[in-house]
Formats: structure tokens, sequence, C-alpha cells
């Protein structure tokens, strides 16, 4: 599929039926490989030439806002679609794959009747569009928010032993509780341990001989426990830290640790409804905003070409999505179609021609054209 397509039109001197032959018979002779399409755009309600004028200095800023936005949401679901695992599917409006709309591109009379000023056009298309790119900053700080939360809790259940959750580590037989007897977790450094397996016993008095057990290990550090009375638990715990040894707080709730796996079953359960729902939204958005956008555009190509060639509307609108290699080639082919006495003013000053600097992402050609990137 194409991504990048040049919007065009040509003036029309005698009719464009004969010009329109005349383009492809030039495009299938000179640029065989250039598809090349008809863009049909109505007779839209032409306006002032004030209106026009104020108009077309802010086409090319709404035009840049609506493509952000379509591009925003198509990263989007890449993004949801990697994360889910899921095949990438064709992106569409209304079942109609997005290259093909472009390419078959029919005006929608019923959303957009062309009687209507071409401002409050243009208007109502940015202020819908802005709207659904406030809705997708919402949503996707919603689900961000709960993945965030996922993030933070396996950053506790996986990472180093210093740091992260002991709770579905210990079981309740590791823990001895009772009137004098307590038991410490200990994470003893991996280069410790036989300093820890002898030293233990002796960092204070009334530890429990032979009590340490090691639960787990990770690339660093051991988890041990270690048994004693209650009343020298604080100097155990300032001795050990003085030889390297970081004793954990912890004490053992069968409720809370079932409160946290009822949570984070929870939060899995929201982020996976969050991500389809999101998802869902984005397909039908994408599909609302790019439909949006090539209406938008074709607004454009009509509102400039009445201030490049005038009234009545007389002009020739298509759509090509030329080789980088060949847009030389069909560049000289549009403008020899031009018929433009002046055409050699509306070259770059590279090429010796005076009409230089216009806004936007209008070339300075003796024709509209403009480039629109799908992707």
């Amino acid at each position: 599929m194409a991504t990048r397509y040049w919007a065009v039109s040509l003036p029309v001197h005698n009719s464009a039926s004969t010009l329109w032959n005349n383009l492809q018979d030039q495009i299938s002779k000179r640029s065989f490989d250039t598809p090349l399409y008809r863009f049909n755009i109505p007779n839209l309600r032409v306006g002032t030439l004030d209106s026009l004028l104020s108009l077309s200095d802010d086409l090319f800023k709404s035009n840049s806002f609506i493509e952000g936005v379509s591009h925003k949401i198509r990263r989007q679901i890449e993004e949801l679609e990697r994360v889910s695992g899921l095949e990438t599917n064709a992106l569409t409006v209304d079942g109609v794959p997005i290259d093909s709309y472009l390419t078959r591109f029919v005006w929608d009379e019923a959303k957009y009747p062309t009687m209507s000023p071409l401002r409050e056009m243009v208007d109502g298309i940015h202020t819908q569009v802005a709207k659904i790119e406030d809705d997708l900053k919402v949503r996707v700080a919603e689900y961000n928010n709960v993945r965030g939360q996922l993030n933070a809790i396996n950053r506790k259940q996986s990472g180093s032993l210093a740091v992260r959750d002991l709770s579905n580590l210990v079981k309740p037989e590791d823990i001895i509780t009772s009137e004098h007897l307590v038991t410490l977790l200990v994470i003893v450094p991996k280069y410790s341990l036989k300093d820890w397996l002898s030293s233990y016993e002796t960092l204070t008095s009334y530890v429990v001989p032979r009590s340490s057990k090691k639960l787990y290990e990770d690339n660093e550090y051991a988890l041990y426990t270690v048994t004693l009375f209650g009343r020298v638990a604080d100097n155990f715990r300032t001795s050990a830290r003085e030889r390297g040894f970081q004793t954990r707080d912890f004490e053992y709730s069968p409720e809370g640790q079932e409160s946290r796996k009822q949570e984070l079953e929870k939060l899995i359960q929201d982020q996976d409804s969050l991500r389809s729902s999101l998802l869902q939204w984005c397909y039908a958005s994408y599909g609302e905003v790019f439909s949006s956008w090539m209406h938008f555009c074709a607004v454009r190509v009509f509102a400039e070409s009445i201030l490049r060639y005038g009234l009545p509307p007389s002009f020739l609108a298509c759509v090509l999505s030329p080789s980088v290699k060949g847009e030389k080639k069909v560049r000289s082919i549009l403008e020899g179609l031009c018929d433009s006495a002046n055409s050699t003013y509306w070259k770059t000053e590279d090429e010796g021609g005076a009409m230089v600097g216009l806004g936007g992402d209008a070339d300075t050609h003796p024709y509209v054209s403009f480039t629109i990137n799908i992707a």
C-alpha cells in the first residue's frame, strides 16, 4: 500500500475529460509505475475572495493538526496490537481500506452539505477532530493508569530481594511467632553466604541454633529466616546490619495476601478490558478522523484552485503516488499540462524562478499541489 500521495489540481482550459485523458496518456508513457486517480470534488460554496484568502492562511495549520491526530491514533493502534500480540488489521473507513477511500474518494453530502460556507466546514472538521483527540487523551490516560499500577506491582514481585514484595515467597510454616520467639527475614548478599551461615547464631544472644533456612535466591541475594527470642530482635537487626545483612520487616497475613491477589487479578482484568475497548475505539475513531481529513483535503484543493485559477471553478483534481525516483518526471508532466505561459515564474529559486516562499507545504509549481502522508 502506498503511504505518500500528491493531491494535485490542474487548470482546465477546454475539457476536463480531454485533460484527464492527456494526463493518463502522459503518465502511462513516461511514468507508468505512478498510480493515478481522479479526486472527485463537488462544486462547493465559494464565498468572497476575502473569505477565501483568510481561509487559505489557516488551511495548512489545520491540515497539520488533523494529520497529526490521525497519525497519533494509528500509532496507538500499533502499540495496542503489539502489546496484545494481535495481527495488524488494515485501517478502514466504514470497512473500506484507507488507501482505497482516498483513491476512490466520494464526497459525503449528508455529513458535509456542499452549500455550507467553506469556513464553517473547515471549522466543523477541526472541532470534531479536536474533540476526538481530547477523548483519546482521556482514554489513554485511564488505560496507562491501570497499566502503571500493574507494572508497579510486577516490579515489586520481580525486582531484587532487597526491595521486592516477599509475601509470595514466604509460607505460613516458615514463620514462628509465639509469646517469646519470633522469626526474622534476612537478605544476604550471595558473596556473604558462608559468612552468614557461620555467624548468624552469634550476632546476638538467644538465637535458636540451626534455625536459619534459605527460602529463595536471585542473582544477587538470598532470603533466609532466623528464629530468636523477641526481646533481642532489635540487637540482632543492628548486628546484622553491621555485617552487611539486611533484615526485612515482614508480617505474614493470609488475609492481606489474598487481598493483594484479588487486587492483582482485578487490575489484570481492568487492563485487558480497557485495552480492548481502547483498541476498538481507536479503529472507529481513526476511520472518522481519516474521512474528515480527506474531506478537508478536498476543501483545500478546491479553495487553493479558486485562488490560483480564478472563477468560475474550472480545474481537474487528481491524486498520484509517484516513486521518489519518478517525482521529477511526474512534475514535468504536470507542468507541461498546465499550459501556463508563466510556469517559469512558479519554479523554485534553484530553478531560476521568481515565486519563492509560499506558505505551508504547497510547493512552488504552476498548479496546486500538496502531499498527503497517510502513514
